[in-house]
């Protein structure tokens, strides 16, 4: 089974921010693949298709807990860690641009320091959503809890079907042959 994870904080006052870049991918999978997300037995909001055998979570703890629910999940739907995407910002990738990877630290990142801490591995795939753009990056804190300016929400909504692009790439042609194509 595939997983795919997209972080991000829960409400609507963090609806808009570019730290739910993951909640939007989702969202705009949940929208192409006319899945609907239901509340889960515990901290997050899951889509699954059993025909695919897909299952689209978004986990509801915060940000910097993400990794709380996540040990749960993996034995809920019985996920192998080579199959469990996170998807998350980041605010050391430009604004266009995406990285996928088998796996990797944490990046500075509290959400995925949650999961690689909760796990005990950072051996997971990964698809970084690049946020960057413009000079006032740091506090990076602050950065990630503000809305896009208006010219860069029109290139963050296209990221988010480059992402989505992606995903179904990972699916019908693996892994490695996808991160060659979109990590260009």
């Amino acid at each position: 089974m595939y997983s795919f994870i997209g972080l991000g904080n829960p409400g609507s006052h963090y609806a808009q921010t570019k730290h739910n870049a993951g909640f939007w991918v989702i969202d705009e999978l949940c929208k192409r693949w006319k899945m609907d997300l239901l509340p889960g037995d515990g901290q997050y909001l899951f889509a699954e298709n059993t025909e695919k055998n897909i299952v689209l979570i978004k986990p509801l703890t915060g940000m910097n807990n993400s990794g709380m629910i996540i040990k749960s999940l993996i034995a809920k739907w019985n996920l192998k860690l080579e199959n469990l995407f996170i998807i998350f910002d980041d605010v050391d990738l430009p604004l266009g641009k995406i990285r996928i990877k088998p796996s990797g630290g944490d990046g500075c990142h509290k959400g995925m320091e949650s999961i690689i801490y909760r796990l005990g591995t950072n051996s997971f795939p990964r698809i970084r959503f690049g946020i960057a753009s413009g000079t006032n990056l740091r506090p990076s804190e602050k950065y990630v809890l503000k809305d896009f300016r208006k010219e860069d929400q029109i290139v963050a909504n296209e990221v988010i079907v480059k992402i989505s692009d992606a995903i179904e790439s990972i699916i019908q042609d693996g892994l490695s042959k996808t991160m060659n194509q979109y990590n260009a």
